[in-house]
């Protein structure tokens, strides 16, 4: 995809084309750019994540009555770099990413942490080039209508609480982690975990740390009771 089929696909049209560029431009590329007049996003990016978070704390604060906790733990799950990763990749925003050869040769046009980058760095050129209105409407349609479904399916809260949650509404019980395989050496370890109720094993999760591993055990056994 191209910055002009990107500005057709989201349905704004930038004054400044040069902010989307920049916002495009991971820190990397910099240094092997000939132009050295270029800049890279991250201002951007430390801008729209204001945008973004002062956009969904004032749509939770007039939409909901919840308590300020619940309304945090809202915000928190949609402004993750997990959702915000997935809306880049579905509006094709690694494809336009000006990256070194060797982020690009290590799969940088799809690593989380880029593109969630990236996402807000759009943001930020937005609000700059056409104001909080457009920038608010952005939100609006790619994030903001995701927050149903977070709701209802409780994805805000993380995996091992919600399966404890649930454990203790079924069993009566509470979850139990255990190591089943640590390999590699220290420094690069990965460590596999079972999650267990009542002595009976419902899944099991991989990590680079126990409580990562812990974690991904949790969603897993999630995923298997809510199918």
């Amino acid at each position: 995809m191209t910055l002009e089929q990107f500005q057709t696909e989201i349905g704004v049209k930038f004054t400044n084309v040069e902010l989307l560029k920049q916002a495009f431009t991971h820190r990397s590329y910099i240094n092997e750019a000939a132009n050295k007049q270029l800049q890279h996003n991250e201002r951007l990016e430390f801008l729209g994540d204001a945008v973004l978070e002062l956009v969904v704390t004032d749509y939770l604060y007039h939409n909901f009555t919840n308590p300020e906790g619940e309304l945090t733990n809202w915000r928190s799950s949609i402004v993750r770099g997990e959702i915000l990763s997935q809306v880049a990749l579905q509006l094709s925003m690694g494809d336009m990413l000006m990256l070194s050869k060797g982020e690009e040769k290590s799969g940088g046009r799809n690593r989380n942490l880029i593109l969630a980058n990236t996402f807000e760095a759009v943001i930020g050129a937005m609000y700059l080039d056409q104001g909080y209105e457009t920038a608010n409407k952005f939100i609006h349609t790619y994030l903001i209508t995701l927050l149903p479904d977070i709701i209802a399916n409780k994805t805000y809260i993380d995996p091992k609480s919600h399966l404890q949650e649930l454990s203790q509404d079924r069993l009566n019980a509470t979850p139990e982690y255990r190591v089943l395989k640590e390999v590699g050496p220290d420094h690069d370890k990965v460590f596999t975990i079972g999650v267990y109720a009542k002595n009976n094993k419902i899944a099991e999760g991989t990590g680079p740390s126990k409580q990562k591993a812990e974690q991904n055990a949790a969603a897993a056994a999630l995923a298997e009771w809510t199918k």
